[in-house]
């Protein structure tokens, strides 16, 4: 019995482990990254050091908040994709 709880318990807390925007598709990311972002961004804004975003959250906020302002019109799975290719190619979150 103490197993089965014990694995219930893993089980439900699996997705607090997840690698953040692992459900994200990130060439899809990347072409929408390339096509709205980096009129205003080149690449070099996410490898500086002195960079504001630091977590997974602060990324995504900042995601959607360039997507309202820009008007770019993503959904919230493409913002997700923008994400995946973002952290995978430049902040590495765990």
């Amino acid at each position: 019995m103490k197993h089965a709880v014990a694995l219930m318990l893993g089980l439900a807390l699996a997705p607090l482990h997840a690698a953040p925007f692992d459900k994200g598709d990130p060439a899809a990311g990347k072409a929408l990254h390339d096509k709205s972002c980096l009129t205003c961004h080149d690449n070099s804004v996410y490898a500086r050091a002195s960079r504001v975003v630091k977590t997974p959250a602060q990324l995504a906020a900042r995601i959607s908040g360039c997507n309202a302002n820009t008007g770019a019109g993503w959904f919230p799975n493409e913002e997700r994709d923008v994400a995946a290719y973002l952290n995978q190619s430049f902040y590495h979150f765990k």
